[in-house]
């Protein structure tokens, strides 16, 4: 999977304009755009994911607080008492390593950096202006 240091450093190398070279940037908006946009769904997808598996490792936490897991579980963590409170229930699953772990894929994917590439879907203008302000200035 690709990391959002590599889309940041990708990013750095395809936000450059060769002002010698105009025609052929305007030309490069749909396969910029189609690249960074594929990437974005994936991002996205994954982070869909993520939820998902949050979801379910956390009704596995629960159950493993609450006492309500395998024998075989216990043993190979064991847990000496059962949270039967709302709030403790909430402390045990908010501190939870397992839960966090997947919790801050989830903050990852959020960060997002793909939707914040604006200057793609400016390009064009930007393009526009670099060739204006060469040929009629």
């Amino acid at each position: 999977m690709i990391s959002l240091d590599d889309i940041q450093l990708m990013w750095k190398e395809d936000s450059k304009i060769n002002i010698d070279d105009l025609h052929n940037e305007s030309l490069k908006v749909s396969s910029l755009h189609a690249k960074y946009y594929e990437m974005y769904n994936n991002f996205s997808l994954l982070r869909k994911k993520s939820e998902i598996d949050y979801k379910q490792k956390k009704l596995e936490r629960y159950n493993f607080y609450a006492g309500k897991s395998t024998l075989e579980k216990y043993q190979e963590e064991p847990f000496p008492y059962k949270v039967r409170d709302k709030e403790g229930m909430q402390k045990h699953l908010d501190a939870d390593v397992k839960l966090s772990e997947i919790f801050i894929k989830i903050e990852y994917y959020d960060t997002n950096y793909l939707v914040n590439i604006n200057e793609l879907q400016t390009r064009h203008f930007q393009v526009d202006l670099a060739y204006n302000s060469i040929y009629f200035e």
